[in-house]
């Protein structure tokens, strides 16, 4: 069991305290969402629940710990639940095991029935059965359906924890039937504080998790990966000059998706500054002059179109170049007019 972040240990003392049956987290990403969501269900299903949460050591703690807890239901993609260990149902994992699909990226339809019918067993343990649903958003139209009249009215004591990072794309149904919880964010220096402890081990400093956070626009589990992908301090700072010069060699070995995120969060930046407002991502006095705001608009929606067919580009190679080309294009464009 990891020890859970300051600002979230004191959120789950206050949520530990509220009634209900449903409980909806919901900010953006990087807030730590999942981890409060598993501490909220550490908790209730432990034998020696204290006002902090769980006691880590009984057999509950333990259950969840190895992912085997019967009164415990993790309903999320498959993709997810894998890379996090929790076990698929046996015909999904078959299914996957001899190719006949991957894994899904979405909360399918029969696992939100397995959850229903979850609802209906014999406790194993305690008093309580918990779902918890990561990230809600990840439901269509049909799982949510399915999920939507057990959420209402539960069969005994089972209690939900769902957490998002997009509430909006949740039905109001799903929304109007939780007790919704506003994320907290920490303030720089207790999330600061928190990611040199977690990134001890590489000897991290406060200069550099500042650089992660920055980067991260302030989401302390965002900076984490940041820190794990080994960026620098001085390379990001120096990043929006070299794109400006065409230069890729940062951006190379990263994923589609997180080089299309770097340029989403250089163009938010560009558009604050022209705006008048300080930067969030990249510090102030690295970025370029910016463009008309016409130009930075349409890149803007540009970008956006992109980040719908990321995961499957037609050829990665030429759309980095595309990116590449397009960046250089839209950052030397100061003062001119048009797109």
């Amino acid at each position: 069991m990891s020890t859970l972040a300051p600002w979230l240990q004191t959120q789950l003392k206050d949520l530990l305290a509220q009634r209900g049956h449903a409980l909806l987290l919901a900010g953006p990403s990087g807030l730590g969402q999942y981890d409060l969501a598993l501490a909220l269900a550490r908790a209730w299903l432990c034998e020696r629940p204290g006002p902090q949460g769980a006691c880590g050591e009984c057999g509950s703690c333990h259950a969840i710990d190895v992912r085997t807890h019967a009164d415990l239901c993790a309903l999320m993609p498959e993709t997810l639940s894998l890379e996090l260990g929790w076990p698929l149902d046996e015909s999904a994992q078959k299914e996957i095991d001899d190719k006949k699909r991957k894994p899904s990226k979405l909360i399918r339809v029969e696992a939100a029935r397995d959850a229903v019918a979850f609802t209906q067993f014999t406790r194993s343990r305690g008093n309580t059965k918990v779902i918890l649903v990561y990230p809600a958003e990840r439901m269509n139209m049909e799982s949510a359906n399915t999920l939507l009249k057990t959420l209402e009215e539960p069969v005994g004591e089972v209690r939900f924890v769902l957490a998002t990072d997009a509430a909006h794309q949740l039905l109001p149904t799903i929304r109007s039937r939780c007790q919704t919880h506003a994320m907290v964010w920490p303030d720089e220096a207790q999330a600061l504080e928190w990611l040199v402890a977690q990134d001890a081990a590489r000897g991290a400093n406060r200069e550099q998790a500042r650089v992660w956070l920055q980067a991260a626009g302030g989401r302390p589990d965002d900076a984490l990966d940041w820190a794990a992908s080994g960026l620098q301090g001085a390379a990001w700072g120096q990043l929006p000059g070299s794109l400006s010069r065409g230069d890729w060699a940062l951006l190379s070995d990263w994923a589609p998706a997180r080089q299309l995120a770097v340029l989403q969060k250089l163009c938010h930046d560009l558009m604050a500054k022209a705006a008048g407002a300080p930067a969030r991502f990249f510090p102030d006095d690295q970025l370029p002059p910016a463009p008309r705001w016409g130009v930075l608009a349409q890149w803007s929606r540009e970008l956006m179109a992109a980040a719908r067919s990321v995961e499957h580009p037609y050829s990665a190679g030429l759309m980095q170049e595309a990116w590449a080309a397009r960046t250089r294009q839209v950052l030397a464009s100061t003062g001119q007019g048009g797109a």
